[in-house]
This record gives structure tokens, C-alpha cells and sequence, in this order.
């Protein structure tokens, strides 16, 4: 076990394994899927910016504080650029693979959830908070460069009210039963994500 210890040491960040085994690959392909469902079953075109307003944020947000900034940050990234490219707004496909994947890894570093897989608290809160803020403010960005300051003023918003405030709230309602499951059903997983908090020493 000290052994395993050790080897883990040079293949992780900040307590959080690196996805080179099998279970953690699987659980980015799963969760990737999930995410550009979720962004594709409701999508509300923004015809002033070529962007469209959707709920997938929610499951970025939920893979992050379930499995945190590793698998949280690339799901997040391809699960929604490919939502991008498969609904025909392939404009904003290689941004959303940065702005959203830094939204996971944000979301999952924060909520920090090797120190207390089962529980919320207020580092969940603060995670999506600043999540959500980095999403809408990469794409207010993004979109100034494509289409100048008044296209972009129109989406910020809606991103902020819509996008960032209900998948915030999403997120919460739904990782509370989620973290739970996962810990309670499949415990072993979290050996190949991360190492508990009273496992590092």
C-alpha cells in the first residue's frame, strides 16, 4: 500500500490522480456524454451572437465538485464543445473547449471533493459561484472579439440570470444525492481519481 502510495505521489495534482487508467477515462467518456446532452436538450438560440443559451453548465458544474478539477475540466470541455459542433455553432466550439473546461477544473479545484466526497458546504457554494462567473465573462470575451461590445452586453446577461443561475442551481439540488450514491455504491472508484484527504501523508 506505501508503495502504491509513492507512485501516486509523482502521478497527481494537488491530491487528484491523472486519467491514465481505465475507470478514469470511463468516467470522462460517461460524463462527457452527459454534459452534451444536457447542453443539447434545451437550447435557445441568441440570434445577436450566433450563440445559443443552455443548461449544461449544470452537469460541468457536477462532474467538477463530484470528481474534481482532472476529469471536471476535460469533461466539461469536450462534453460541451462537441454539444457545439453537433447543434451547428461550430464558431464557438474551440472556445467552449477552453472556457468550459476551465470552468470544471475551477468548479472541482475549489469544491475540493477528496476532503469530503458525501457532504456540501460552503466551498460547493463558492465553486459554482466563481464557475459560473468564468463561463460568462470567457464568453462575454470571446464574443466582443467576434461580434464587438453590444452582441456580447446582450448575451453576458443571459448568460448570468439563465445559464450560470440555473445550472448553479441545478448543480446543488442534484450532487447532494449524486455524491452520495457514488460514495455509498461504488466506493472503490475513488481510489483511481483521487487520494483521500487523511490518505496523503
Amino acid at each position: 500500500m506505501m508503495d502504491e502510495r509513492k507512485i501516486s505521489k509523482k502521478k497527481r495534482f494537488f491530491g487528484y490522480l491523472l486519467p491514465n487508467n481505465t475507470l478514469s477515462l470511463s468516467i470522462i467518456g460517461i460524463f462527457s456524454a452527459l454534459i452534451c446532452i444536457l447542453t443539447m436538450i434545451i437550447s435557445i438560440p441568441i440570434p445577436a451572437t450566433q450563440g445559443f443559451i443552455n443548461i449544461g453548465d449544470a452537469g460541468v458544474m457536477i462532474t467538477g465538485m463530484i470528481f474534481g478539477p482532472i476529469i471536471g475540466g476535460i469533461a466539461g470541455g469536450v462534453g460541451s464543445s462537441l454539444a457545439d459542433i453537433f447543434l451547428g455553432y461550430t464558431i464557438y466550439a474551440p472556445a467552449t473547449l477552453v472556457i468550459k473546461g476551465l470552468e470544471g477544473f475551477l468548479v472541482g479545484l475549489i469544491a475540493d471533493p477528496k476532503k469530503k466526497i458525501s457532504r456540501i458546504n460552503y466551498k460547493d457554494i463558492f465553486a459554482v459561484i466563481i464557475g459560473g462567473i468564468t463561463m460568462s465573462f470567457g464568453y462575454f470575451l470571446y464574443e466582443i472579439f467576434l461580434f464587438g461590445v453590444s452582441g456580447a452586453l446582450y448575451e453576458i446577461f443571459l448568460n448570468l440570470i439563465f445559464q450560470f443561475g440555473l445550472g448553479a442551481i441545478i448543480a446543488i439540488l442534484f450532487v447532494i444525492p449524486m455524491r452520495k450514491n457514488v460514495t455509498d455504491n461504488l466506493p472503490y472508484v475513488f481510489d483511481k481519481i483521487f487520494l483521500l484527504e487523511n490518505s496523503m501523508e
